[in-house]
Protein backbone atom coordinates (compact mmCIF):
# COMPACT_ATOMS: atom_id res chain seq x y z
CA UNK A 1 0.00 0.00 0.00
CA UNK A 2 3.11 2.08 0.22
CA UNK A 3 2.88 5.16 -2.14
CA UNK A 4 -0.94 5.25 -2.41
CA UNK A 5 -3.12 8.35 -1.72
CA UNK A 6 -4.23 8.88 2.10
CA UNK A 7 -6.53 10.58 3.40
CA UNK A 8 -4.91 10.59 6.33
CA UNK A 9 -8.22 10.51 8.51
CA UNK A 10 -8.82 7.73 11.09
CA UNK A 11 -12.91 7.59 10.38
CA UNK A 12 -13.52 3.67 8.80
CA UNK A 13 -15.37 5.24 6.25
CA UNK A 14 -12.04 6.97 5.03
CA UNK A 15 -9.66 4.23 5.69
CA UNK A 16 -12.02 2.42 3.44
CA UNK A 17 -11.90 4.51 1.11
CA UNK A 18 -7.92 4.67 0.87
CA UNK A 19 -8.37 0.69 -0.03
CA UNK A 20 -11.17 1.14 -2.57
CA UNK A 21 -11.81 4.84 -3.11
CA UNK A 22 -9.40 4.84 -6.02
CA UNK A 23 -10.94 5.40 -9.81
CA UNK A 24 -11.79 1.87 -10.71
CA UNK A 25 -10.80 -0.03 -7.45
CA UNK A 26 -14.28 -0.72 -6.86
CA UNK A 27 -15.39 -1.84 -10.01
CA UNK A 28 -12.72 -4.46 -10.17
CA UNK A 29 -14.08 -5.74 -7.01
CA UNK A 30 -17.74 -5.94 -8.76
CA UNK A 31 -16.37 -7.90 -11.70
CA UNK A 32 -15.00 -10.21 -9.36
CA UNK A 33 -18.31 -10.50 -7.36
CA UNK A 34 -19.76 -13.81 -9.34
CA UNK A 35 -16.22 -15.20 -9.40
CA UNK A 36 -12.72 -15.55 -10.69
CA UNK A 37 -11.52 -13.97 -14.05
CA UNK A 38 -8.14 -13.70 -15.76
CA UNK A 39 -6.73 -10.07 -16.43
CA UNK A 40 -8.60 -10.63 -20.27
CA UNK A 41 -11.88 -11.46 -18.98
CA UNK A 42 -11.38 -8.36 -16.66
CA UNK A 43 -10.86 -5.93 -19.24
CA UNK A 44 -13.32 -7.46 -21.47
CA UNK A 45 -15.63 -6.37 -18.40
CA UNK A 46 -13.93 -2.76 -18.30
CA UNK A 47 -13.80 -1.71 -21.81
CA UNK A 48 -12.44 1.72 -20.27
CA UNK A 49 -9.77 1.07 -18.41
CA UNK A 50 -6.22 1.15 -19.67
CA UNK A 51 -4.48 -2.50 -19.18
CA UNK A 52 -1.72 -0.62 -17.34
CA UNK A 53 -4.40 1.17 -14.76
CA UNK A 54 -6.10 -2.25 -14.28
CA UNK A 55 -2.85 -3.71 -13.95
CA UNK A 56 -1.83 -1.21 -10.71
CA UNK A 57 -5.42 -1.37 -9.16
CA UNK A 58 -4.77 -5.28 -8.77
CA UNK A 59 -1.84 -4.99 -7.75
CA UNK A 60 -2.86 -1.97 -5.03
CA UNK A 61 -6.10 -4.58 -4.27
CA UNK A 62 -3.50 -7.69 -3.85
CA UNK A 63 -1.65 -5.36 -1.33
CA UNK A 64 -4.48 -4.71 0.57
CA UNK A 65 -5.47 -7.97 1.10
CA UNK A 66 -8.87 -7.58 -0.92
CA UNK A 67 -7.63 -9.98 -4.18
CA UNK A 68 -5.52 -12.68 -4.56
CA UNK A 69 -3.83 -14.20 -7.32
CA UNK A 70 -4.64 -17.57 -8.62
CA UNK A 71 -4.58 -20.11 -11.01
CA UNK A 72 -7.59 -22.81 -12.77
CA UNK A 73 -7.12 -26.17 -12.63
CA UNK A 74 -5.95 -28.77 -15.36
CA UNK A 75 -5.92 -28.27 -17.89
CA UNK A 76 -6.85 -25.03 -18.49
CA UNK A 77 -3.84 -23.73 -16.28
CA UNK A 78 -4.91 -20.09 -16.71
CA UNK A 79 -3.80 -17.69 -14.40
CA UNK A 80 -6.95 -15.71 -12.62
CA UNK A 81 -7.67 -13.15 -9.86
CA UNK A 82 -10.52 -13.81 -7.22
CA UNK A 83 -11.37 -11.97 -4.25
CA UNK A 84 -10.48 -12.94 -0.64
CA UNK A 85 -12.71 -13.47 2.02
CA UNK A 86 -12.15 -9.48 2.66
CA UNK A 87 -12.96 -8.62 -0.70
CA UNK A 88 -16.32 -10.65 -0.98
CA UNK A 89 -17.24 -8.75 2.63
CA UNK A 90 -17.61 -5.88 -0.04
CA UNK A 91 -20.50 -7.19 -1.88
CA UNK A 92 -23.64 -5.48 0.35
CA UNK A 93 -21.55 -2.26 0.00
CA UNK A 94 -21.47 -2.80 -4.01
CA UNK A 95 -25.13 -3.43 -4.40
CA UNK A 96 -25.77 -0.78 -2.08
CA UNK A 97 -23.96 1.70 -4.31
CA UNK A 98 -25.66 0.16 -7.14
CA UNK A 99 -29.37 0.40 -5.49
CA UNK A 100 -28.37 4.36 -5.15
CA UNK A 101 -26.97 5.01 -8.41
CA UNK A 102 -29.63 3.31 -10.34
CA UNK A 103 -31.59 6.00 -10.65
CA UNK A 104 -29.23 8.04 -11.75
CA UNK A 105 -28.91 8.74 -15.37
CA UNK A 106 -26.45 6.84 -17.64
CA UNK A 107 -23.13 8.03 -19.04
CA UNK A 108 -24.03 9.37 -22.55
CA UNK A 109 -23.20 7.16 -25.70
CA UNK A 110 -23.29 4.14 -23.50
CA UNK A 111 -26.47 2.34 -21.83
CA UNK A 112 -26.04 -0.91 -22.03
CA UNK A 113 -24.50 -3.00 -19.15
CA UNK A 114 -21.74 -5.21 -19.13
CA UNK A 115 -22.78 -9.31 -18.40
CA UNK A 116 -22.00 -9.21 -14.34
CA UNK A 117 -23.02 -6.00 -13.88
CA UNK A 118 -26.28 -6.36 -15.39
CA UNK A 119 -26.64 -9.59 -13.07
CA UNK A 120 -25.65 -7.57 -10.10
CA UNK A 121 -28.10 -5.43 -11.46
CA UNK A 122 -30.55 -8.25 -11.20
CA UNK A 123 -29.25 -8.80 -7.09
CA UNK A 124 -29.68 -5.12 -6.89
CA UNK A 125 -32.77 -4.52 -8.22
CA UNK A 126 -34.54 -8.06 -6.69
CA UNK A 127 -38.18 -7.26 -5.08
CA UNK A 128 -38.97 -10.57 -3.00
CA UNK A 129 -42.17 -9.26 -3.09
CA UNK A 130 -42.88 -10.12 -6.52
CA UNK A 131 -40.76 -13.23 -6.34
CA UNK A 132 -43.87 -15.07 -5.00
CA UNK A 133 -43.90 -18.71 -4.91
CA UNK A 134 -40.73 -18.58 -6.30
CA UNK A 135 -38.08 -19.29 -3.45
CA UNK A 136 -36.64 -22.13 -3.04
CA UNK A 137 -36.93 -22.55 -6.95
CA UNK A 138 -33.43 -22.09 -9.31
CA UNK A 139 -33.17 -20.71 -12.47
CA UNK A 140 -30.48 -21.17 -14.84
CA UNK A 141 -30.01 -17.77 -17.39
CA UNK A 142 -27.98 -17.64 -20.27
CA UNK A 143 -26.19 -14.29 -21.17
CA UNK A 144 -24.46 -15.19 -24.82
CA UNK A 145 -21.44 -17.32 -24.07
CA UNK A 146 -22.30 -16.86 -19.85
CA UNK A 147 -24.67 -18.90 -17.70
CA UNK A 148 -25.77 -18.09 -14.27
CA UNK A 149 -27.94 -19.77 -11.59
CA UNK A 150 -30.33 -17.22 -9.94
CA UNK A 151 -32.22 -18.17 -6.68
CA UNK A 152 -34.62 -16.33 -5.42
CA UNK A 153 -34.67 -15.68 -1.49
CA UNK A 154 -36.80 -13.81 0.90
CA UNK A 155 -34.80 -11.43 1.27
CA UNK A 156 -32.12 -11.66 -1.54
CA UNK A 157 -31.54 -12.84 -4.90
CA UNK A 158 -28.61 -15.22 -5.11
CA UNK A 159 -26.55 -15.34 -8.60
CA UNK A 160 -23.48 -17.50 -9.25
CA UNK A 161 -21.60 -17.96 -12.29
CA UNK A 162 -21.86 -21.66 -13.34
CA UNK A 163 -24.61 -23.91 -14.52
CA UNK A 164 -27.67 -24.68 -12.21
CA UNK A 165 -28.67 -27.59 -10.52
CA UNK A 166 -32.34 -28.69 -11.59
CA UNK A 167 -33.37 -25.46 -12.67
CA UNK A 168 -37.57 -24.92 -13.16
CA UNK A 169 -36.74 -22.93 -15.99
CA UNK A 170 -34.05 -21.71 -18.19
CA UNK A 171 -34.21 -17.97 -19.98
CA UNK A 172 -31.73 -17.40 -22.74
CA UNK A 173 -30.72 -14.18 -24.42
CA UNK A 174 -28.33 -11.37 -25.36
CA UNK A 175 -27.51 -8.63 -22.57
CA UNK A 176 -28.69 -6.07 -24.03
CA UNK A 177 -32.01 -7.64 -24.76
CA UNK A 178 -32.63 -8.44 -21.61
CA UNK A 179 -32.00 -5.65 -20.30
CA UNK A 180 -34.84 -4.48 -22.63
CA UNK A 181 -37.22 -6.36 -21.88
CA UNK A 182 -36.65 -5.61 -17.92
CA UNK A 183 -36.54 -2.19 -17.77
CA UNK A 184 -37.70 -0.61 -21.07
CA UNK A 185 -40.55 -2.27 -22.45
CA UNK A 186 -39.57 -4.73 -25.03
CA UNK A 187 -41.26 -7.46 -26.02
CA UNK A 188 -40.24 -10.86 -27.01
CA UNK A 189 -36.02 -11.89 -27.26
CA UNK A 190 -36.18 -14.51 -25.19
CA UNK A 191 -36.57 -17.83 -24.94
CA UNK A 192 -37.58 -20.24 -22.19
CA UNK A 193 -37.59 -23.27 -21.46
CA UNK A 194 -39.07 -25.17 -18.64
CA UNK A 195 -41.73 -23.55 -16.30
CA UNK A 196 -42.96 -20.41 -18.62
CA UNK A 197 -44.91 -18.86 -15.85
CA UNK A 198 -42.22 -19.36 -13.08
CA UNK A 199 -39.86 -17.35 -15.34
CA UNK A 200 -41.98 -14.62 -16.36
CA UNK A 201 -42.82 -14.08 -12.81
CA UNK A 202 -39.31 -14.14 -11.80
CA UNK A 203 -38.50 -11.11 -14.62
CA UNK A 204 -41.26 -9.50 -13.18
CA UNK A 205 -38.89 -9.04 -9.87
CA UNK A 206 -36.42 -6.41 -11.10
CA UNK A 207 -38.28 -3.33 -10.68
CA UNK A 208 -36.62 0.35 -11.36
CA UNK A 209 -36.71 1.97 -7.78
CA UNK A 210 -38.60 5.30 -8.13
CA UNK A 211 -36.34 8.28 -9.29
Amino acid sequence: MSGMRTYGDPCGIARALDVVGERWALLVVRELLLGPKRFTDLRAGLPQVGPDMLAQRLRELEQAGVVRRGKLPPPAGARIYELTARGCALEPVVLALGRWGSTLPFPAGRTELGIDALVLALETLYDPARADGLLGATFELRLAEEVFALRPGERQLEASRGQASDPVATISTEPGVLQQVLWHGQKGGLEITGDRRAAERLLKSFPLPAG
